[in-house]
């Protein structure tokens, strides 16, 4: 065995795998995980159409990457990774608030809000070895940390010593899972991957996962390229594709209330401050508008106290400001608030300016929040940052048309203009998120979502507030500033109902991918008679 840092990792034999789910049985045993739990899973693939079908198993769980997305974005630094590439969980640290789940290509995070029990009522084994501390936090495959910790103490080898081997390789009837040292070039794993072809699942996202899939038995079963029947849109339309992303569930209309309310609220304070800056608001119609913000954030803020799982903790939310956006996001909180305390009591323009750029640096980071949950691609398109900002932009100007009209206040007329300038860039940002969604990955499923809000979107969001502004500009007495405020509501409406469905409805997780494949099966997908014998 080499001296070097171990780098543990998982070698997966597509060819050997027969679908026992003997691996996700011992995995369950092993770590007493709860009904509808499942660390370990084995999917039952079948691709093709009759007569030319294929069937094979695919092992999916935690990938352990090199570069795992779900460790920087914790907010508490629950989620973290050892030097042995281990990814590991602190239950008593995690809050619960589901981002290393939604940051996570693989599907391998799972969170129980509720105790549950296979027969309803807990049984005496059940209770005897229940894991309190895992209830409302996320959970994940370790590979069995505890064994490769005791064989390195006792001088075992994991992965040739099987009680110090993860529970599902020491388990597999077939042979098909082996676990070792890809640091060690003599290992059983790096031997296996170097002299057979393999491949790493949705390699092209940088994570270097450490699962690596053999798909090619030299003189026996070829392997095979996926084929656009395999990969394309008809098959990942399918729902009962297993390869299929479902629609995330960590984050849902809670979240989305805060995406809504933060993103308005954190563009509307950016765009009082600068329309105080150029004269056209007063600085008594500022802090009101500020106060206005500054609930509506609060309120944002607490949707978001609502979907954590350990309500109690949220304060350890302030731990990983070194990569999470999530603590970022709360520093500037931290800032909002007593900056606009202070400008309440002794009004400054210097107050001003820290309040309106704590509320950008708070819109800013929820542009990041969402860009970084990998694993939905709709979520880590690139234009996300862009949308999620300008459209709090529009949002914000929108509410402060709105207000401003209310209040009989300040240069209604200025921030018309602001709002159809916004109407028009977020309106090209939305035309053009939905055009790439295809070359950036967003699959079927989750465009057919995005497009069948889109006309609500462009029309109500994006058009009528810009025609309305425009309306207002142009003409003069009362009816100018209704037509502006107008225009301003359906600005706010407009973004609520684009981040909803973003969030909720178009949020389908990345799925599974085997671009290599063995040839084995029927029609012109059976593997060719062997010339030779083995």
């Amino acid at each position: 065995m080499s001296e070097a840092q171990p780098r543990y990792g998982m070698v997966v034999d597509l060819n050997r795998c027969v679908g026992c789910q003997t691996c996700a049985i011992a995995c369950k045993h092993a770590n007493d995980t709860p009904p509808g739990m499942q660390w370990r899973r084995v999917l039952d693939v079948e691709r093709g159409t009759y007569p030319d079908v294929e069937r094979l198993f695919l092992v999916t769980g935690c990938q352990h990457c090199a570069e795992p997305p779900c460790v920087p974005v914790c907010p508490t630094g629950a989620t973290r990774q050892r030097a042995d590439g281990l990814v590991t969980m602190d239950y008593e640290t995690c809050i619960g608030c589901g981002y290393c789940a939604v940051a996570c290509p693989y599907q391998a995070r799972t969170i129980a809000h509720e105790a549950g029990w296979y027969y309803g009522e807990p049984t005496a084994q059940e209770t005897l070895v229940a894991h309190r501390e895992r209830d409302g936090v996320a959970n994940k495959c370790t590979f069995c940390v505890e064994r490769v910790d005791e064989a390195a103490a006792v001088g075992k080898v994991p992965g040739i010593d099987l009680e110090y081997t993860p529970a599902c390789a020491a388990s597999c009837i077939a042979q098909a899972l082996h676990f070792g040292d890809f640091a060690d070039p003599e290992s059983n794993v790096s031997k296996l991957a170097r002299d057979n072809a393999s491949f790493q699942m949705h390699a092209e996202l940088g994570t270097d996962p450490q699962i690596r899939y053999l798909y090619d038995v030299p003189n026996a079963t070829p392997g095979r390229e996926a084929e656009v029947a395999d990969t394309g849109d008809a098959a990942m339309a399918d729902p009962e594709n297993a390869l299929v992303g479902e629609r995330q569930t960590f984050w849902d209309a809670r979240a989305a209330m805060n995406f809504t309310l933060g993103g308005l609220s954190g563009g509307m304070m950016a765009v009082a401050g600068l329309a105080a800056a150029f004269g056209w608001l007063g600085a008594g119609a500022l802090i009101e508008a500020y106060l206005v913000a500054a609930a509506l954030m609060a309120a944002g803020l607490f949707f978001v106290f609502l979907e954590i799982g350990r309500k109690m903790r949220f304060l350890y939310v302030l731990l990983r400001p070194q990569s999470s956006w999530m603590t970022r996001e709360t520093y500037a909180v931290a800032v909002v608030y007593p900056a606009l305390a202070a400008d309440v009591l002794w009004p400054h323009p210097v107050l001003h300016a820290i309040v309106a750029a704590a509320g950008a640096a708070f819109l800013y980071c929820q542009a990041r929040i969402l860009f970084a949950g990998k694993g939905i691609p709709a979520w880590r398109a690139p234009l996300i940052p862009w949308l999620i900002g300008v459209s709090g932009a529009l949002e914000g100007a929108g509410l402060l048309a709105f207000l401003m009209k209310a209040m009989g206040t300040g240069a209604v007329g200025a921030v018309a203009w602001a709002v159809a300038a916004l109407s028009v860039a977020a309106g090209l940002l939305w035309h053009r998120y939905r055009k790439t969604a295809a070359a950036e990955g967003i699959g079927p499923l989750a465009r057919a979502e995005l497009d069948a809000v889109s006309p609500v979107v462009t029309i109500f969001g994006h058009a009528a507030p810009l025609l309305l502004c425009l309306l207002g500009l142009s003409i003069a007495g009362p009816l100018s500033a209704w037509a502006i405020g107008l225009g301003g509501v359906l600005a706010v409406a407009g973004g609520a109902l684009w981040k909803f469905t973003v969030i909720t409805r178009a949020s389908h997780q990345q799925g599974f991918a085997i671009p290599m494949m063995p040839t084995r099966g029927s029609g012109t997908r059976a593997a060719p008679a062997r010339l030779e014998p083995i």
